[in-house]
């Protein structure tokens, strides 16, 4: 793996391009050294991809990762209208940091948003935890008994 970051930087050094860059967060990513990540996707939206899904998905994953709540409140906020936010892991996390932020309603409706049958297994077993959390104890056995 750091064989694979070494060249993904030397890339970006030869051509700093926005799918370098990009790359290169991915791998530190992929490496969980999520400041990097952070750093790399940051710079790769400084550019004219501000609105990249793509890239604000996996900067809300390094943040979640981080604990830090806050940006991915603020970063899901930014890209919770696009198509693929809706019923995905990033919506998820999106939930869960609203929970941390204390914003439980909200945090509800996201995660809630990932109970759907038959897939999500693990995502679905931290909502039927959440709901257990909150004393909303027939709704979790109901998604616990349809996993």
């Amino acid at each position: 793996m750091e064989k694979k970051v070494r060249d993904l930087e030397k890339q970006l050094d030869f051509a700093d391009t926005y799918q370098n860059r990009v790359n290169l967060a991915d791998a530190y990513l992929e490496n969980k050294d999520y400041q990097n990540a952070i750093k790399h996707y940051q710079e790769a939206l400084d550019g004219n991809f501000q609105n990249d899904f793509y890239v604000i998905k996996n900067m809300i994953e390094a943040y979640y990762n981080l604990g830090d709540y806050k940006s991915v409140i603020e970063y899901g906020a930014q890209i919770k209208s696009h198509s693929e936010f809706k019923k995905s892991r990033t919506q998820f996390l999106y939930g869960l940091a609203l929970e941390e932020e204390g914003n439980l309603d909200d945090a509800e409706e996201n995660l809630k948003a990932i109970d759907i049958r038959f897939s999500f297994y693990n995502e679905r077993l931290v909502y039927a935890n959440f709901l257990l959390k909150h004393n909303k104890k027939e709704e979790a056995k109901e998604i616990l008994g349809s996993l």
